[in-house]
């Protein structure tokens, strides 16, 4: 039963009777009022034990199934950091960009020893998806009893958002991941405050702070259901000193990006209207995200009502990361990015969970009647974001349609020059078979950007075409002064032939320019 203070109070009785809904969840960890442990309601039954391995493999199945996009920008630091330099030259970047991103850039490192391919570099990413759904389903099985694990696995599974982080080759689905496993560790902590689960639980900390700075933002949803589930003194011998030992690696990989923070200024502030597309971002979809969002605060209420601490821990893990991000974005520096409150993705299907397991009379024919066509909704909704990340430009850079571009025209003598620098990583990846001559190129530079030879005119000179390749829009290079290459060629005596730009914005563009008459 819910006492009047919010906690519950469950007795031998009520658990035979409460079923694996919410109200089962309340014989979960003691908090300040009684409490019985390791009610039936939340155990897994002998059909259904294999519910987190399933889960972790559909999940990953699904992230790895059906990708064709193109390594993106940042996929392409991620293969230039870690796959196209040594570990001294690994560690020379670091000094200079990307630092708090070392512990990632290393597991990549070490992962691309047996392969360079676009699946392999990704497979990390669907492996981790994979185990935030195990860990997900898990949770919600002690939180609110099997049906609430396995629905929150499959909304997971379901999700846009999971689907494309799954298949990225940046850290956020290992944040997302970590911040399950964190969950999960500080749930047996408050079941049985030992010094063992303490640790694994400091362990779990520590590993999400390795992922990536932000998403440590859930920590104070963590700490805020620590501080309503169990006695102050058991918060501060055992809890506190977990979580300042766990926080221990991303403090030092705070500093050093703060020290590197210039990388992310090209981030613009955002106002509080961004919290608007909050579902959008975490889910992946503008059909799906509002949706789902919705049925999470129903099942963050229902969560409530039958235990006040896990209630608090799933609404915070859901709200506070992308608030605190804009905290942070207006009173520290513009860092406020989609990708970032991914982190927050897991606690959306939890919640979603939850409120397709209360449904009453619960019976598993009656929730399965709810919570199928529930998920079935969340995933028809979400088709259209499915189909557009996994288009070639589903990543939002089309580099081998670049490359097909500049291939089927291409003749003997031409020459490249890039609008960017770092661009030559990625043309360089899925050009390799050969591109025209790079005539600027002079070397790699200490971070992503490549040292370029001075005098572009007269390193074309006796050049009869030259193509430049620049990320942004025609209008950009063509109309303006964004891309100086461009003017720089031109001023050269070269005249625009022709010009690709891929689907999205702002894409790559490939223009052909050719010498003109009177030119050089």
């Amino acid at each position: 039963m819910i006492t009047p203070s919010g906690e519950s109070v469950v007795t031998g009785e009520a658990t035979r009777t409460a079923g694996d809904g919410a109200a089962g969840a309340a014989a979960g960890p003691p908090g300040r009022s009684r409490r019985t442990r390791g009610t039936r309601g939340t155990g897994w039954t002998r059909r259904s034990r294999w519910t987190p391995l399933v889960a972790g493999l559909v999940t990953t199945g699904v992230a790895v199934s059906g990708g064709t996009a193109s390594l993106s920008g940042d996929e392409v630091a991620t293969y230039s950091a870690a796959v196209a330099r040594p570990l001294s030259g690994l560690w020379a970047l670091v000094q200079h960009v990307d630092g708090h991103f070392l512990p990632y850039y290393l597991l990549i490192h070490l992962w691309s020893l047996l392969g360079e391919a676009e699946w392999w570099l990704r497979l990390p990413s669907a492996l981790a998806a994979g185990v935030a759904a195990g860990f997900l389903a898990d949770l919600g099985r002690r939180l609110a009893g099997p049906r609430a694990g396995m629905a929150a696995a499959a909304l997971f599974a379901v999700l846009p958002s999971v689907s494309f982080h799954g298949a990225n080759a940046r850290p956020y689905a290992f944040a997302a991941a970590a911040a399950v496993v964190s969950a999960w560790a500080l749930h047996r902590v408050a079941e049985s405050p030992t010094w063992g689960r303490a640790g694994a639980y400091a362990a779990a900390v520590a590993l999400l702070g390795c992922t990536h700075l932000f998403s440590i933002l859930v920590l104070p949803a963590q700490f805020l259901a620590a501080l309503l589930a169990l006695p102050l003194r058991t918060v501060s011998a055992r809890v506190v000193p977990a979580m300042a030992a766990g926080c221990v690696p991303v403090a030092i990989l705070g500093l050093v990006g703060w020290g590197e923070r210039a990388a992310i200024s090209w981030i613009e502030p955002h106002g509080p209207e961004v919290l608007l597309k909050v579902p959008k971002h975490v889910a992946g979809s503008d059909l799906a995200g509002p949706a789902l969002f919705a049925l999470a605060v129903a099942g963050v209420v229902i969560l409530l009502r039958a235990s006040v601490p896990w209630g608090v821990l799933i609404g915070g893990w859901l709200v506070l990361p992308p608030l605190l991000l804009l905290a942070v974005d207006a009173l520290v520096t513009p860092a406020y990015v989609d990708r970032y409150v991914f982190v927050a993705a897991p606690a959306l299907a939890l919640a979603g969970g939850v409120a397709l397991a209360s449904v009453r009379p619960s019976s598993a024919r009656t929730t399965a009647l709810v919570a199928v066509p529930s998920v079935l909704a969340v995933a028809v909704l979400g088709l259209p974001a499915q189909a557009d990340y996994r288009r070639r430009n589903g990543h939002y850079e089309d580099f081998p349609g670049a490359v097909d571009v500049i291939r089927a025209q291409e003749r003997p003598g031409d020459a490249i020059v890039y609008g960017q620098s770092r661009l030559r990583t990625g043309f360089g990846y899925y050009g390799r078979d050969g591109l025209p001559d790079d005539v600027l190129f002079a070397g790699r530079g200490p971070a992503f950007e490549y040292a370029e030879k001075p005098g572009l005119a007269d390193a074309l000179a006796g050049r009869r075409r030259v193509w430049v390749v620049w990320r942004g829009t025609k209008q950009a290079g063509l109309e303006g002064t964004k891309i100086r290459r461009v003017a720089a060629v031109r001023a050269a005596g070269f005249r625009l032939s022709t010009a690709w730009h891929s689907a999205e914005l702002p894409g790559l563009t490939v223009a052909l320019f050719e010498r003109g008459r009177g030119g050089r």
